[in-house]
């Protein structure tokens, strides 16, 4: 995917430190690290890739900005996890870029639904999420910081 100054690759084993620098400037920016946090961080091919998601890297100006996750919890449904865009980065659509990408991605897996839970005070990202067709769904207690759980029906081919 690109769009003007953006473009979304999928992920490679080079591009770990950045997957988990950036999932932990904003983890600990706005929450705290969780147990299960270290673990998909430091092992994303082992806990997200090797389970069948996917890992897409967003770059602006062929610079990493920001990174998402797709984690595999059957084979009708997956999980956005793992969303982060560096702050020098922002206001770009590069979030935007890194979701659509994921979608679409979902779609060609035949994937049924995308989940993804998050907390309200991230407000920018819980409207992009409602922008892209995702809807509240009720809450499981998965994540200590989650607040909102949310769900995005595809369309089966």
């Amino acid at each position: 995917m690109e769009n003007s100054s953006v473009k979304i690759v999928r992920y490679q084993s080079k591009h770990q430190p950045w997957f988990e620098k950036l999932n932990r400037a904003w983890i600990e920016k706005y929450f705290w690290m969780e147990p299960i946090d270290f673990e998909v961080l430091q092992n994303p091919e082992e806990h997200i890739i090797e389970k069948g998601g996917s890992i897409f890297m967003g770059l602006y100006n062929d610079e990493i900005a920001g990174t998402a996750a797709v984690k595999c919890i059957d084979i009708k449904t997956y999980e956005f996890t793992k969303m982060a865009v560096d702050e020098n980065f922002q206001g770009k659509k590069i979030g935007k870029a890194i979701a659509e990408v994921a979608i679409q991605w979902c779609k060609d897996a035949c994937a049924e639904k995308i989940i993804l839970y998050s907390n309200t005070k991230l407000e920018t990202a819980i409207t992009m999420y409602r922008n892209l067709g995702f809807v509240e769904i009720p809450l499981d207690g998965l994540y200590k910081r989650s607040d909102i759980k949310m769900e995005l029906k595809l369309e089966v081919k």
